[in-house]
């Protein structure tokens, strides 16, 4: 796992191997944030990855300039290697929760600029999370939500739907609230 830009461009990150993740590919990541380039203003923007695995989103939002992370998954091992890599890097903008997603979108307070989703793929519930965060009211005025999922899914018809990116396995959908 690599970061693609930033301040922390170049570096390689050697995530535990048996963590449950899929990391998304470089190829993948690179065409994400070369649409987010055009955007958003990354150093005005507060960020929340949601099922974020080994922080590898995390990481270039942050590496980006992004003043505000904060990374939530339901695995201790994953997040262990997010705060442990934020701690060799340095890097204090990054703040880590240990939640189900769906059960910690009812829980928290607060609005971030951007939300980032990287479910897994098989998670039966997928098509439910735009709902659940949307209801949530976590995503601040004008805020975009990213949902990474497989081919399988279509979120064309949800009503904050705006577009689709495809790269090979890896499918973006992109919301913004109206």
């Amino acid at each position: 796992m690599r970061i693609i830009s930033g301040k922390f461009k170049g570096r390689t990150l050697h995530p535990p191997a048996g963590l449950p993740v899929r990391p998304t590919t470089d190829f993948a990541k690179t065409a994400l944030f070369n649409i987010l380039m055009n955007r958003i203003d990354f150093e005005e923007t507060s960020v929340l990855d949601l099922f974020s695995g080994t922080g590898s989103i995390s990481f270039e939002f942050v590496s980006r300039g992004c003043p505000r992370l904060l990374a939530v998954d339901n695995d201790s091992g994953c997040l262990k290697f997010i705060k442990e890599t934020s701690a060799k890097l340095n890097i204090k903008e990054i703040s880590t929760t240990k939640a189900e997603v769906f059960s910690f979108l009812n829980q928290i307070s607060g609005k971030f600029d951007l939300i980032f989703a990287d479910p897994p793929y098989t998670l039966e519930t997928i098509t439910e999370l735009p709902d659940a965060i949307f209801a949530a009211k976590v995503l601040a005025d004008d805020g975009l939500l990213i949902v990474e999922h497989s081919p399988r899914v279509d979120f064309s018809t949800h009503p904050f739907f705006t577009e689709h990116r495809n790269y090979g396995k890896v499918n973006f959908s992109f919301f913004e609230s109206k």
